[in-house]
């Protein structure tokens, strides 16, 4: 199975909404950072890719059509290389407010990995901690203007990278239209999932998890 949609966004940008749009629409299974913490199999994968070994994605991926959210988002060129045919979305929100959401979800919950009393979550975390802070940020976290603009470099990177025919940017404020039309499937009669609030992250990713 070869994934048909990757998204190049970052987490916090209602990552977990487009894949219940995304199943909801066909293109599931879709790979979330909950698949890695939901199943063991999956995190010697992202332990091997955040230490930059050569991957064999159909492996990684073999059971998904669609990924979103870290920790494949970190790796959005090369799966897009890897997939020609895939389809590239770019999630994005208004920057102050991915902000805000990232600071007191994944950036807070990295910081306190240690504490994390189960060993596989904990060491889930540890993998996401070397992709989101290290890599990405580069252990800059703390500082506000640094990691805002990586957010925007990953932005003019995408777009610079992928032909506008391939590329769907996309805010889930706007609904089912513009990624039905972008994946040419029927928009659905319901309305557009919305989950993964600041509460609902704690309730599944806290340190209890």
């Amino acid at each position: 199975m070869a994934l048909q949609v990757v998204n190049a966004g970052f987490g916090r940008t209602g990552t977990k909404s487009i894949k219940m749009a995304l199943e909801e629409l066909g293109f599931g299974p879709c790979h979330h950072m909950e698949e890695v913490f939901n199943n063991p199999s999956q995190l010697s994968y992202w332990e091997k890719a955040a230490d930059g070994e050569k991957m064999d994605w159909d492996e990684v991926f073999k059971s998904y059509q669609s990924a979103v959210d870290w920790p494949s988002a970190h790796f959005w060129k090369e799966l897009a290389d890897f997939y020609p045919e895939s389809k590239v979305l770019l999630s994005v929100r208004p920057a102050e407010q991915w902000w805000a959401s990232y600071s007191e979800t994944i950036k807070k919950l990295l910081e306190m990995r240690d504490e994390i009393p189960e060993d596989y979550p904990r060491t889930v975390s540890y993998m996401a901690d070397k992709i989101v802070t290290e890599l990405t940020f580069e252990n800059a976290t703390d500082d506000k203007e640094f990691v805002l603009s990586k957010f925007q470099q990953r932005i003019d990177d995408v777009k610079e990278a992928i032909p506008t025919d391939r590329l769907l940017i996309f805010q889930v404020t706007e609904g089912w239209a513009p990624l039905c039309g972008f994946l040419n499937v029927p928009i659905p009669e319901g309305d557009f999932p919305r989950s993964n609030a600041k509460v609902d992250f704690w309730d599944q990713f806290g340190p209890g998890v």
